[in-house]
């Protein structure tokens, strides 16, 4: 409830009463004769409602509403004072006005100083328009005026008695509340006027009054202002609660002040002063300030307390002092969630990487959804992929398409759970985990943080720290993540955390269930070309010191140095040939001797020296007993050579070339299916009895497992018991069983993709592993023919040359006698 304010409009009552001559000439203007009596004159009035028996100040302004106030005063009539239905309404038509409102009486009419006109009204009576007469020079119309009900049942005078209560109790609530509104609200003595007077000053929007002064009934007009009056004690009441506890908090602060200063200026006295008065107000004012939450605000004055009392020379003054330094530098204030904007994180990832388009795809799916619900605990995302590929530059474009700090955390090699939960602050050199100081070097909350290398994280006798990152990357309890350092809890729950990782073996499975693992395979060599030409020669040109114009690497050494320098999933080693070849041509550049300089594909064995890789494919399949198989690495895929000759022995079979049990049983399976099947391949079953079979995979100081081997082993051993010659252009993968079934391995992209890159043009797979099919680059699919299998007959039909034109062994293979 509001109340007047009576002396703003105190010289409008002592203004000459015959002002309104003044505007005569106006007035003769507006007015071509008097209102018909049955016509009452309408002011239109903006967010202003009039309520009978009350008097209110009235400014006008627009020419029409004055014209219509000075034809009242000219004949000494009312008007009728009308609501807009918009207030934004300049010139309102009867369209944009209320039906129903106030016959209001004109006490006084005064024109300020300063051109403005100013009625007061006393309101009289309501009335409902019934038809509108004129609109100009200002707004006639016919109306009804409605009684008021002088109904004093005991119904309506309980409800006058609870209002004056009520209205009573407000007025005792507000602070200066004139007298004359105290007087007038308990000498009211009629339901009707109490109700109207109580509706005129109490403090609810217009069109709420409106709907007062349109409610008739007397009753249901008091229902209505008895509730707007309980709501309103209760604020006032809460309001004046809030104030009397803020008041005494004040109260206790100053006196702590106060008395602080008391005892600083009788230590001064004394010579007891330790002149850390200044810091120790520095901390406190700082601690008032970070907007921490209450429980590490009192644990942060609780130790403020106990340094206060401590000399600084003390050994624990600098263990608290530090302490303290963390609380306050920590960000607890939740900044403002940013917008994001889809179509500008699309741009950033398209224009930091080439490619990736599934990925990209599911990174502006997760944006998507941080957008729609900030608040959401969204799913922890995990690239896994060779090293080079791009992963922690994601990471980065991401947090620039969310608008947020990016700040890295390497877990490569850390063994020590302290370093993920910080230490406890009783040892020397006590530190927050990597956790909370990433958060203090972004300074936000919601950061963007990459756990880089997570795979590698280890375990020892100070504890297993991916078991501390369970609660880190776990969205339901991140929120109240407590570091051993800090002691209390810290919200990590809007941090958007992205994990890196290599290999997925090493990460433990309760760990691991926790990401969302977005898998990033290696490049094409097309693909390579163009992150070359986009990305890595200019990047290498600026961090070499040469200009555009001063060298030039064409397209064909770019893929050469793709084809015979680098063998990778990633381009780091790509980057790194560019940056010698740039470099080595730099220095002609720099001792003035060239002026422009052009890398060729005839050029790179003077700046890289001879090729590194060759294709090996044609010089290792050239004989009965060779077979070219796809592997998986952790960079990658390559292809893997099976090579199986005979010697003569008792039908056993040698494995060589550092084979893991997996790969050694997939060995024992092929030969197995092999005996089994000898006559269907047209094997003389007697060659097992005297011959041992030797199967070996080159390369023997890289450690080998897994089952995908199985066919191309399989087949390596029919070519090598048959003597025909497995196809120079064919690579094979996939597990074999004994039923002679191809089963299905993982794996397939990068193999495919080391399938291309190694100049190869056919790949048998398993039929089961269609589904991977569409994961593979379109560039290795144009250039592959895929021969789908699902059993090992197929294998043999389409791997082995044909018998007649089977290439002869370099020796002749003769089963021993």
């Amino acid at each position: 409830m509001t109340h007047p304010d009576f002396d703003r409009y105190a010289p409008l009552r002592m203004a000459d009463a015959g002002a309104s001559g003044g505007a005569s000439g106006g007035a003769s203007a507006a007015s071509n004769g008097n209102v018909p009596d049955d016509q009452l004159i309408i002011l239109p009035v903006r967010s202003f409602v009039l309520f009978p028996g009350v008097v209110m100040p009235v400014a006008i302004a627009r020419p029409a509403s004055i014209a219509a106030a000075q034809q009242a005063v000219r004949e000494g009539r009312p008007v009728g004072i009308l609501m807009q239905r918009d207030s934004s309404v300049e010139e309102p038509n009867p369209t944009d006005l209320h039906r129903m409102g106030v016959i209001a009486n004109i006490l006084r009419y005064v024109t300020a100083p300063d051109g403005t006109h100013h009625l007061v009204c006393q309101g009289e009576q309501r009335f409902r328009v019934n038809e509108f007469v004129r609109e100009k020079p200002f707004i006639t119309a016919r109306v009804t005026r409605i009684e008021e009900s002088d109904d004093l049942s005991s119904d309506i005078e309980a409800r006058f008695v609870h209002l004056q209560n009520q209205a009573n109790e407000v007025m005792e609530l507000l602070p200066q509340v004139p007298a004359e509104l105290v007087a007038a609200v308990r000498g009211a003595n009629s339901p009707a006027g109490l109700t109207d007077l109580v509706s005129a000053y109490v403090d609810i929007a217009p069109d709420e009054k409106q709907e007062l002064l349109e409610t008739v009934d007397i009753a249901a007009r008091m229902n209505k202002v008895s509730r707007l009056l309980a709501h309103r004690i209760e604020v006032l009441r809460l309001s004046q609660e809030i104030s009397k506890q803020t008041k005494a908090s004040l109260d206790e602060r100053q006196r702590e002040v106060l008395l602080r200063e008391q005892m600083a200026a009788i230590q001064k006295q004394l010579g007891e002063d330790d002149g850390n008065s200044a810091e120790i107000a520095e901390l406190e004012k700082a601690i008032a300030d970070a907007g921490m939450p209450e429980d590490v605000e009192q644990m942060a004055r609780k130790e403020l307390g106990r340094l206060r009392r401590m000399q600084d020379a003390s050994a624990e003054y600098g263990m608290i002092r530090t302490y303290l330094d963390w609380l306050i530098a920590l960000p607890w204030k939740l900044p403002e969630e940013k917008a994001i904007d889809i179509a500008e994180a699309r741009r950033i990832l398209d224009e930091d990487h080439f490619g990736l388009d599934k990925i990209k795809r599911r990174i502006v799916e997760y944006l998507a959804v941080r957008k729609l619900a900030p608040n959401g605990k969204a799913p922890i995302l995990c690239f896994a992929g060779p090293p080079g590929v791009g992963k922690t530059s994601l990471g980065q474009s991401i947090a620039r398409a969310m608008g947020r700090k990016f700040v890295r955390v390497s877990l490569g090699g850390v063994h020590d759970e302290a370093e993920i939960r910080g230490h406890r602050r009783t040892y020397v050199g006590a530190l927050p985990g990597n956790i909370i100081q990433g958060i203090r070097k972004a300074g936000t909350r919601d950061c963007v943080m990459m756990l880089d290398e997570i795979d590698k994280m280890g375990s020892g006798i100070q504890g297993d720290p991916s078991a501390a990152m369970l609660e880190v990357l776990d969205p339901e309890q991140n929120g109240t993540f407590r570091d051993n350092y800090l002691g209390v809890t810290f919200d990590l729950s809007r941090v958007v955390f992205i994990a890196t990782a290599n290999m997925l073996d090493t990460i433990p499975g309760p760990l691991r269930d926790r990401m969302e693992i977005i898998s990033l395979s290696g490049y094409t060599d097309s693909e390579k070309l163009q992150i070359a030409k986009r990305y890595l020669v200019r990047r290498q040109m600026e961090a070499n010191g040469v200009r555009p114009e001063q060298v030039e690497v064409e397209d064909e050494a770019l893929s050469a140095i793709i084809r015979a320098y680098t063998r990778e999933a990633g381009v780091r080693n790509l980057e790194r040939e560019i940056g010698r070849a740039i470099r080595h041509v730099a220095v002609g550049i720099a001792d003035g001797s060239v002026a422009h300089a052009r890398i060729a594909v005839d050029t790179l064995p003077e700046l890289l020296g001879p090729p590194i890789f060759e294709d090996e494919v044609a010089l290792r399949v050239s004989v009965p007993g060779v077979a070219t198989g796809l592997a998986w690495t952790p960079v990658g895929g390559d292809i893997l050579f099976i090579e199986a000759t005979k010697v003569p022995g008792r039908g056993g079979l040698i494995l060589t070339g550092q084979l893991g049990d997996v790969m050694k049983e997939s060995a024992q399976a092929a030969m197995s299916l092999v005996k089994s099947r000898a006559a269907e391949f047209g094997i003389d079953p007697a060659v097992f009895a005297s011959n041992d079979v030797h199967v070996h995979v080159p390369a023997g100081a890289t450690p080998k497992d897994g089952p995908s081997a199985g066919v191309a082993m399989f087949t390596a051993l029919v070519s090598l018991l048959s003597g025909r010659t497995v196809r120079k252009d064919t690579a094979m993968t996939g597990e074999i069983s004994l039923r002679g079934l191809v089963l299905p391995v993982g794996g397939i992209k990068e193999k495919v993709v080391a399938a291309a890159r190694a100049g190869l043009t056919r790949v048998m797979l398993p039929a089961r592993n269609r589904r991977d099919y569409e994961d593979i680059p379109q560039d290795a699919r144009d250039r592959l023919e895929f021969v789908w299998l699902e059993r090992v007959d197929e294998a043999i039909a389409n791997a082995l040359e044909p018998a007649a034109d089977a290439d002869e062994p370099l020796l002749p293979l003769k089963a021993a006698s």
